[in-house]
């Protein structure tokens, strides 16, 4: 007689570890657990993780503090991985958790108690990441530009991660805020470490002189009316020059060159002709998409021909899908050079819009943007009858955050710069709101530019320096010229 006997190595795991969280905008403070982790492999194959956060009331020790963070609480909750027959493997996800909501403004609460919102931002953000691996593994999933979709991959964490950086400014991090005399509705906040400014790919030398520098970040939240988080960013990415300024622009491109450090300002001849998005590649239900934009430069006389160059930007746009319930959209950019290497330092900086539960009562009298029946960004815009409606009463929390590297002595000149650029910004998404005509509700969605829009504005100055240059006079007359005409 024969037996055999098979034995299965059972996997144990008891660990106690500090977790931090991003908060997602700049009106509330970031959150960390004190975690006490279990895992362990089953008989047949699975493998279970168990977590739930140690507190004084569980009887545990609370763990250490950090400055600056909302200790939260993870309840029971953990992952399920099964094995599946004929290859593959099942998950399943439970997240629960305190975040504390009574310690953030009224107004962000929904952002710290919806279960929805909870679900995008952890449950199935952790499914579709799982998802996305699983098909680049297969070999299946299309990439552009030559490059892995893991390289890839790795570029849009650079840029997520960069951003939440800026918009959190860690004291860990070394982050510090810039001192001021009076309330001010953007904040700076300033990183002089090394390691900041050139990541960790890039000698830091190369990027610092001898007197020293750092990154400075310019950063500022607003609440929305009436605004669809999808829509505006669609809008954002797609009609740049209603937002951006060339000349800022052209200061973040130059951190890349061999001169980074300039006094920022706009060349009063040049200007950024359109823009041009390449695609590099996109996650597998298209919610997160990367490309790289080329802003193409110009010049209106002869000597700036060879000095004119475009410029080249990074650019992570999410959250674009109008039918996913509770997510925020958000469009991410940093400038790179023409070579595009693996190991390019990036300097991120964008938007991101919260949506918040739809508002009870009656909307504020105050006119805030409202873009939800106005723009067309994409083919077949049309509406559903009752989008007026489901409309009328939402909200929603912008997050704007710049990022620009400086000189010690420009310090205080680009912190300047920083905060204008940050409210100009604000204020021309605004005008594009006011420049806007609301369409009848089931309407076509448009975009219409009156004569006094900012983009009707910006063509016919361009139009007039080119022909005052080249022909040496006036194309449009003033009030006082046709009067002294007639």
């Amino acid at each position: 007689m024969c037996s055999k006997l098979s034995l299965r190595v059972m996997v144990e795991l008891l660990s106690l570890s500090t977790c931090r969280t991003y908060a997602p905008t700049t009106l509330a403070a970031p959150r960390d657990f004190w975690i006490l982790r279990y895992t362990s492999g089953l008989e047949d194959g699975s493998l279970v993780i168990c977590e739930r956060s140690l507190t004084q009331a569980t009887g545990g020790p609370s763990g250490p503090n950090a400055p600056n963070f909302v200790r939260a609480e993870v309840l029971p909750s953990g992952y399920l991985i099964r094995p599946c027959e004929g290859g593959g493997s099942m998950i399943h996800i439970v997240d629960h958790v305190d975040l504390d909501a009574w310690s953030v403004p009224e107004v962000l609460r929904p952002l710290y108690e919806s279960p929805k919102i909870l679900a995008q931002k952890m449950t199935i953000a952790a499914l579709r990441h799982i998802r996305q691996i699983a098909h680049e593994s297969s070999g299946e999933m299309p990439y552009g530009g030559g490059r892995q979709p893991a390289v890839l991959r790795t570029f849009s964490q650079r840029l997520s991660r960069g951003f939440n950086d800026a918009v959190n400014g860690f004291l860990d991090d070394g982050w510090s805020l810039m001192s001021s005399d009076r309330a001010e509705d953007v904040t700076i906040a300033i990183n002089s470490s090394p390691n900041k400014l050139a990541g960790s790919h890039v000698n830091p030398s190369q990027m610092f002189t001898a007197i020293g520098g750092g990154v400075l970040c310019a950063k500022a939240s607003m609440l929305l009316q009436n605004v669809p988080p999808a829509l505006l960013v669609r809008f954002l990415r797609e009609h740049r020059s209603e937002w951006a300024d060339p000349g800022v622009d052209a200061y973040s491109a130059a951190a890349l060159r061999a001169s980074p450090y300039a006094v920022p300002g706009l060349r009063a001849s040049g200007f950024m002709g359109s823009q041009v998005i390449l695609p590099l590649a996109h996650t597998l239900e298209h919610e997160e998409f990367l490309e790289v934009i080329r802003l193409e430069g110009h010049s209106l006389c002869h000597d700036e021909v060879v000095l004119s160059r475009d410029m080249y930007l990074l650019q992570l746009c999410s959250g674009v899908d109008e039918n996913a319930a509770g997510a925020c959209a958000q469009l991410v950019f940093a400038p790179i050079d023409e070579s595009f290497a693996d190991d390019a330092p990036l300097l991120p900086s964008g938007f991101r819009v919260i949506p918040l539960d739809a508002k009870t009562d009656a909307p504020s009298a105050t006119r805030t943007l409202d873009l939800a029946s106005t723009l067309e960004v994409g083919p077949g815009g049309t509406r559903a009858p009752s989008d007026a409606s489901s409309t009328s009463n939402t909200r929603s929390v912008l997050t704007i955050a710049f990022q620009f590297s400086y000189e010690n002595h420009l310090r205080e000149s680009v912190a300047a710069m920083a905060r204008q650029y940050v409210r100009t910004v604000v204020a021309s998404v605004q005008r594009v709101a006011m420049a806007i005509a609301p369409s009848r509700p089931g309407g076509q969605l448009e975009m219409k530019n009156p004569p006094g829009s900012p983009e009707a504005h910006t063509l016919a100055r361009w139009i007039g320096r080119s022909y005052r240059f080249h022909t040496g006079a006036e194309l449009l007359c003033t009030e006082s010229q046709s009067a002294d005409a007639s």
